[in-house]
């Protein structure tokens, strides 16, 4: 460091001070404003299935053709590809299991692809023809896999239970409920695994069971939007729900009770899916079927996907 002058010193530090008192204050991200973070066209018409690993990178499916992952680096502001599915096979939903595992759900071919953590080779974990397509998935801590699974053209759905058996072998099957489900689309869990959250397109209506091994029981209409509105949904560690209005062009934030507590806006009008992810798991992105792109706000819970695979849910 240079010595200067008691004179000098007095009027670099005037100069110092009255720079810092001058200078503009750094402005914080405000909760809950939504900005564009990807490019517009990025994606295709299929935007989907955003996910987050730990490390900050978000996956999406559908980067560019149909039968892609892209991979927004942490601190991006454009995709890259991340890898390709087997010919035939376009994603639908990402998720990440505890142990870094990516899970793709495969609605054409009827497929759940995994990829090891640190490889980018997708293999069929689980596969089966009596799947109308499993379309979103979400993790249970045990590492059981909840997939729904739509019939659109009928207007009606089920929801799948895949996990290993004793044997170590992927089972799957088709769990019995006490309703007639509707087109079943986004799924998620709360933050103690014993409630499934389970959004119908066809009605608008998101619905709650109880797990109970290959049985949901116990349904409760939380909450009835206008039908062919809802997509995709997640919960954070409060056990509050987060719904994708598709053609509404908000994330509407609400209770378990189904008690409304705000209604995010957009910066485009058909949101598909959502997913929490950054440093602290408080930030969501949204993927956007008009436009192709990604967009994020912040949030004042943790996800709770975000926060089970830090291990600390």
């Amino acid at each position: 460091m240079a010595i200067t002058s008691g004179r000098n010193f007095w009027c670099l530090c005037s100069s110092v001070v009255l720079v810092l008192a001058t200078a503009p204050a750094r402005a914080e991200t405000k909760l809950f404003e939504s900005v564009q973070v990807t490019p517009s066209g990025e994606y295709t018409f299929g935007i989907e299935g955003p996910a987050a690993d730990l490390d900050g990178n978000l996956f999406v499916v559908n980067f560019g053709k149909p039968g892609t992952i892209g991979k927004l680096p942490v601190g991006g502001t454009a995709s890259e590809p991340f890898t390709a599915l087997p010919e035939g096979s376009v994603g639908n939903a990402i998720r990440f299991a505890r142990d870094g595992t990516m899970f793709i759900a495969d609605y054409k071919k009827h497929n759940i692809f995994a990829i090891p953590k640190g490889s980018t080779e997708p293999a069929i974990w689980f596969h089966s023809d009596e799947m109308n397509q499993p379309n979103d998935i979400t993790i249970a801590r045990d590492g059981t896999i909840y997939a729904s699974d739509p019939n659109w053209k009928g207007r009606e759905g089920h929801i799948w239970r895949i996990a290993k058996g004793a044997d170590g072998t992927v089972q799957g099957q088709l769990m019995s409920a006490p309703r007639a489900m509707g087109t079943t689309n986004g799924i998620d869990l709360s933050p103690d695994d014993k409630t499934l959250y389970v959004g119908e397109s066809s009605s608008g209506q998101i619905w709650s069971y109880t797990v109970a091994g290959n049985e949901l029981t116990s349904p409760r209409l939380v909450k009835a939007f206008q039908p062919d509105t809802v997509d995709g949904l997640r919960t954070d560690i409060a056990g509050r729900l987060y719904v994708a209005r598709i053609l509404k062009g908000t994330i509407t934030l609400m209770k378990a009770n189904g008690a409304v507590e705000r209604e995010i806006t957009l910066r485009a009008k058909e949101p598909t899916n959502l997913a929490f992810g950054g440093h602290d798991g408080k930030t969501i992105f949204v993927t956007q079927r008009q436009g192709g792109f990604v967009e994020s706000f912040r949030t004042d819970q943790q996800g709770r996907e975000h926060c089970l695979q830090r291990g600390r849910c």
